[in-house]
C-alpha cells in the first residue's frame, strides 16, 4: 500500500510517544508506574490505529 507523506509522519510521532511509554515501563518494572505506562502505550496504539485508519479513508493519495 502506497502511503502520503502526512501518513508516514503521524505514524512516526505515535510510534515514539509507545516507545517512550514501553522505554518507561520496563525501566520501572513491579511499580505501580510500570503498569500504567504500559496501560497507556496499548490505549496510544488503538488511538493509533484508529487516526491512521481514518486518514486513509479521507487521503486521496493514501486511499
Amino acid at each position: 500500500m502506497k502511503t502520503c507523506h502526512q501518513f508516514k509522519t503521524v505514524r512516526a510521532e505515535y510510534e515514539r510517544e509507545i516507545g517512550f511509554m514501553l522505554a518507561h515501563s520496563e525501566r520501572h518494572a513491579g511499580m505501580p508506574a510500570a503498569k500504567s505506562s504500559a496501560k497507556q502505550a496499548a490505549s496510544a496504539k488503538q488511538r493509533m490505529a484508529r487516526a491512521l485508519n481514518s486518514h486513509v479513508g479521507r487521503c486521496p493519495e493514501c486511499g
